[in-house]
């Protein structure tokens, strides 16, 4: 693989943010980081939350189809809820976890009530199950708002919390009722929320009790772009496994989770080629698409076809990927991200989708979602260390707190409106423009692969 003499072009898009934003300096005298405690609880909710999101859709929607996963996905979900618990104890101690459990848990299955209820066609289960969801908004926006002696005003939280559940709720209508591209496109908006709900959720906690997190704050210039990576790392693994399990069964939606895999790569494309210009977007996609995107679904063609000569060449292809990716990415950020930590990331994430979609394949589903999970988590792993190399490179792009400019409407307060009907190149372009904002010249390189 060849990384081309052209990504010097990424000095004008650079130059180009210099002019909307001339002055992002700090008083701080510490070099920025991604690796902060502030930003670090930031991260974990990013996790959490965003993975109860990707749970609830497929606890849902596998109940409504009566898939054989179906148990094991409500499960996943409940420890989900459970997972939070320590991070909670320790801000709020055990009453609080206790209390958050409580709240959680019987939100979970009011979600899954609903599911039923749809199922049956039973207009009274579904609107009891409406009234757990509506009492979970009233219950918990209380308790977070409690919780951080509102620094996070109740009313703000009940919003975010109903934009939630709302677009958990139309995805699986949208579901239900055939329209998968609209289910599809409503998952990766509710994905999206969850991260834009954890920035703001962290920065209460952290206003809160700033002692706790030796005074840092989670809504730096540098949490943002781990936030970011997290998120498009995150939405990549949960859309890969989604697609290739639903390929292998042939299900009706499989076009449509193509559909949003594709729009997933197309924000990373539009990140990369912000940053590096057009060529090296396209160089991404050269590298992205062929040997990893193509090649799982190819692998599950050869389990379907149990061909294992097939299978063994795939994997060589997925072999390739993560050399030339790791490559792409120590190049790029002149090995403060290394390339052989690089490759082992990327290969680690690779053998966590083979393995969740063969335990799927083996009818193992506590199995499967083990793997999902353990595999969900390595994402934000790779959001950190990419973070903290594209940090190191460039610090003086990060000396500020915030991005400038206006953030993403959460319902929590202190954010802009944004709509529904805005197009997905949208999110694509705010995510470049983050990583844009932290670009510096690549001194003229190539990487040579044998």
């Amino acid at each position: 693989m060849k990384l081309n003499k052209n990504l010097k072009k990424m000095a004008a898009p650079v130059l180009g943010m210099s002019l909307l934003f001339p002055t992002m300096t700090s008083a701080a005298t510490a070099p920025p980081t991604v690796n902060t405690p502030a930003v670090d609880l930031r991260a974990s909710l990013d996790q959490l939350l965003s993975e109860h999101f990707a749970l609830a859709f497929a606890a849902m929607t596998s109940a409504y189809d009566g898939a054989p996963n179906a148990e094991e996905a409500m499960k996943a979900l409940d420890q989900n809820a459970l997972d939070m618990q320590p991070a909670i104890a320790s801000l709020y101690g055990e009453k609080g976890a206790a209390e958050f459990e409580r709240i959680f848990r019987a939100h979970n299955n009011a979600t899954d009530d609903y599911a039923m209820a749809v199922k049956s066609d039973d207009q009274n289960a579904e609107d009891q199950a409406k009234m757990g969801v509506d009492k979970f908004v009233k219950d918990f926006s209380a308790f977070l708002a409690a919780a951080t002696g509102g620094k996070l005003p109740q009313q703000g939280a009940m919003q975010a919390l109903r934009t939630h559940e709302n677009l958990v709720q139309k995805a699986f209508d949208d579901y239900v009722a055939g329209d998968y591209k609209g289910t599809y496109q409503t998952y990766r908006e509710g994905f999206k929320q969850m991260f834009d709900v954890s920035k703001a959720l962290s920065s209460a906690i952290t206003a809160q009790m700033p002692d706790k997190f030796k005074g840092s704050k989670p809504d730096t210039a540098a949490g943002d772009l781990r936030s970011a990576l997290n998120r498009l790392a995150a939405e990549h693994f949960a859309l890969a496994t989604m697609e290739m399990q639903k390929e292998y069964a042939g299900s009706k939606d499989f076009d449509f989770v193509n559909w949003a895999q594709d729009a997933n790569t197309a924000d990373f494309k539009a990140a990369i080629s912000s940053i590096y210009g057009a060529e090296a977007g396209n160089q991404f996609v050269n590298v992205w698409q062929p040997n990893h995107i193509d090649a799982q679904s190819d692998l599950v063609q050869a389990v379907k076809k149990k061909d294992d000569n097939m299978r063994k060449d795939v994997e060589n292809r997925i072999d390739t990927f993560a050399n030339d990716f790791g490559a792409f990415l120590g190049t790029a950020t002149e090995e403060k991200l290394p390339t052989k930590a690089a490759k082992d990331a990327v290969m680690a994430h690779e053998q966590s989708v083979m393995k969740t979609f063969d335990n799927a394949v083996a009818g193992d589903y506590a199995a499967t979602y083990q793997s999902w999970r353990e595999g969900y988590k390595i994402m934000f792993g790779v959001g950190q260390a990419l973070g903290n190399g594209i940090v190191t490179q460039m610090p003086g792009k990060f000396e500020t707190v915030t991005m400038p400019g206006q953030m993403p409407h959460t319902g929590m307060g202190g954010a802009s409106e944004t709509t529904d009907s805005q197009a997905p190149w949208l999110e694509a372009s705010l995510t470049a423009m983050l990583l844009l904002g932290s670009a510096v010249v690549i001194r003229k390189k190539m990487v040579k692969q044998q």
